[in-house]
């Protein structure tokens, strides 16, 4: 079998018949199939997504909902030469996967290869800022991960132990991303669309508010405590520039509580604390072109430090371990 598609879902109602349907429409191409690997849905998901010819899997207890859950899941079901990942709100290019089978096929090197991500609904500050950065994990050629998904040589995974850490709740694109480099592996972008992704449309503080309640925010942390030990983990620090500035905002952090402790006229100390702070925001609301942009840019900056040693701490399961799941829906099998 040429490709395995697994499509990594939770409350994924609105748009997991279009994303099933691209992924299927795509299977006419090349020889595959399609699993959904449901994290524990609690909508509608799992009933659409058993009316098609898919496999459709879902995670049991004790194992619990993250972003390197599902995938892995996928994985362990899954009988490809090739894995292609895709969120369950995304449609699938068509054309994309020959192009790849292909590209990978002239370059045994080269473990995952994608493209493109075209993001259709950025309405929340939080999209915004991502879609702004420019760095190599967004250019085509060789990157350094592949975020959103795309195409993985089946035999580069299994030599890099697994493919998704079930214990991140985010940065498992990197994660995996850096394993696989470190075994030798390299990463590719072809300048053509992989899917189309529609997003969060929240406002962006509830968004962040969600990611802090559904642990996504733990993801670096998690992702340090993971790599301690392992011949990747200075690789690790050097390719992540969030943590030199999380280790700023704890410095400020630090400075601002000695200032408040140790400065005999409180007010004063006060004033300063709050001083720096409107600073910092005014700063960054001409770097990024509003106050409101500025603003939220620092607020993200704060949840991101704290969640960052809360993610660390937090206990680990074996990440190559099979995850406890059931079968809801075979192909062969017709919904009623």
């Amino acid at each position: 079998m040429a490709v395995s598609i697994i499509i990594k879902t939770l409350n994924e109602e609105k748009r997991i018949a279009a994303t099933i349907e691209s992924a299927l429409a795509a299977l006419g191409e090349v020889q595959g199939e399609v699993i959904i690997a449901d994290s524990g849905s609690s909508d509608r998901t799992i009933e659409i997504a058993s009316r098609y010819p898919v496999l459709v899997v879902q995670i049991v207890a004790p194992a619990r909902p993250s972003c390197g859950i599902g995938p892995q899941l996928g994985f362990q079901h899954s009988r490809g030469e090739h894995i292609c990942l895709l969120d369950g709100d995304m449609l699938l290019d068509p054309g994309f996967l020959p192009a790849a089978v292909r590209f990978l096929e002239e370059n045994p090197s080269v473990a995952g290869v994608t493209g493109h991500v075209e993001e259709k609904l950025v309405t929340s500050l939080e999209y915004a800022r991502r879609v702004q950065r420019s760095s190599s994990q967004y250019g085509t050629g060789t990157v350094d991960r592949m975020n959103g998904g795309g195409l993985y040589r089946r035999s580069a995974i299994e030599q890099a132990g697994y493919l998704s850490d079930r214990n991140l709740h985010g940065h498992e694109e990197f994660d995996l991303g850096v394993r696989l480099r470190s075994a030798g592996w390299q990463l590719h972008r072809l300048d053509r669309r992989f899917v189309q992704h529609f997003g969060h449309t929240v406002n962006s503080y509830q968004l962040l508010l969600r990611r802090w309640k559904n642990k996504y925010l733990h993801g670096v942390g998690e992702l340090l405590r993971a790599s301690l030990g392992k011949p990747y983990f200075f690789q690790m620090l050097r390719e992540l520039p969030e943590l030199k500035l999380w280790s700023a905002v704890y410095l400020w952090w630090a400075l601002c509580i000695a200032i408040l402790l140790f400065l005999p006229h409180k007010w004063l100390a006060l004033g300063l604390v709050l001083a720096v702070l409107a600073g910092m925001i005014g700063l960054m609301s001409l770097r990024k072109g509003g106050l409101s942009m500025g603003l939220y840019t620092v607020t993200a900056w704060f949840f991101h430090a704290a969640a960052l040693p809360v993610g660390f701490l937090r206990q680990r399961l074996p990440p190559a371990a099979p995850i406890e799941s059931r079968i809801v829906h075979k192909p062969s099998q017709t919904a009623a």
